[in-house]
């Protein structure tokens, strides 16, 4: 059992939902992932989603796409990602880790080598764009023989059949796209997300995680009240971006926000 599971059942039996900040790993520089993931975690991260740099990112809006653009001038690659989550076991042994990215840089290192190269790293899932649960079942099963989670989207759109079919192969939790389009994309509307998530869990035995379209405290406190996760990406990555041209602000800047993000979700459980 990797430590994923495990972080949402001791979650659930404090009555929390947990806090999941996406950042790009070597955005906007290599030295700062690592010190950064730490520094989420003192703010309040339960899980980190950890973006692997990549040339297309298909579903990603124009701040990841651009956060993407700055890894690969450091030439930052999946094996680079790879050391950075082992650095941060050095220190961290607890916080889960779920890469986000898509499957060709897996592709070119083979099924077999990524698996083994991740679960040595202290990687817990992997959340992979283009890898639809159709046509993943030797990806599923590379990962399951590592005791790593295989992570799957699930849009508004989804219908019932093909949720069905990623109940058959996710495992970990699932994340549910709060909007039609791209990251960073739409308007959030909780009430819709809601009526979503009910036949996704009578048909799915795993958290539901709500991302795409949490801008801030408000909007995180408002899923907290109907998802076992709220998962922030673009409105940290945005954060970042502005602070490009000064690294070492960075820490502090995302530490704030992701605080105020952690008593907003703390105070909606508590009602």
């Amino acid at each position: 059992m990797s430590r994923i599971p495990q972080r949402f059942e001791a979650l659930k039996s404090h009555g929390k939902t947990a806090l999941v900040p996406f950042i790009t790993a070597g955005d906007p520089q290599p030295a700062i992932t690592v010190p950064l993931m730490h520094a989420m975690v003192e703010a309040g991260a339960d899980l980190i989603e950890l973006g692997v740099p990549f040339s297309d990112p298909m579903a990603d809006g124009p701040v990841i796409q651009r956060a993407s653009e700055r890894a690969l001038e450091h030439h930052v690659s999946l094996h680079d990602v790879l050391g950075m989550v082992q650095r941060f076991r050095e220190q961290d042994s607890r916080t889960p880790v779920v890469l986000m990215g898509y499957l060709n840089p897996i592709e070119v290192m083979g099924y077999d080598r990524f698996a083994a190269r991740a679960a040595d790293a202290g990687v817990d899932g992997a959340l992979v764009v283009d890898a639809p649960p159709e046509e993943s079942q030797d990806l599923v099963s590379t990962l399951r023989s590592v005791e790593m989670d295989l992570v799957y989207l699930i849009a508004p759109t989804s219908t019932e059949e093909r949720i069905v079919k990623i109940a058959e192969v996710a495992s970990g939790f699932v994340y549910y796209v709060s909007v039609k389009g791209v990251t960073g994309a739409g308007h959030l509307d909780v009430d819709q997300v809601e009526a979503k998530l009910a036949p996704i869990r009578r048909i799915i035995d795993l958290p539901v995680g709500v991302g795409f379209g949490i801008k801030d405290a408000e909007t995180a406190a408002r899923v907290a009240r109907v998802a076992d996760a709220v998962i922030v990406g673009s409105a940290i990555v945005g954060r970042m971006e502005d602070l490009a041209g000064d690294p070492e602000a960075i820490p502090s800047a995302i530490c704030d926000f992701l605080s105020s993000l952690r008593a907003a979700i703390d105070g909606a459980a508590a009602r």
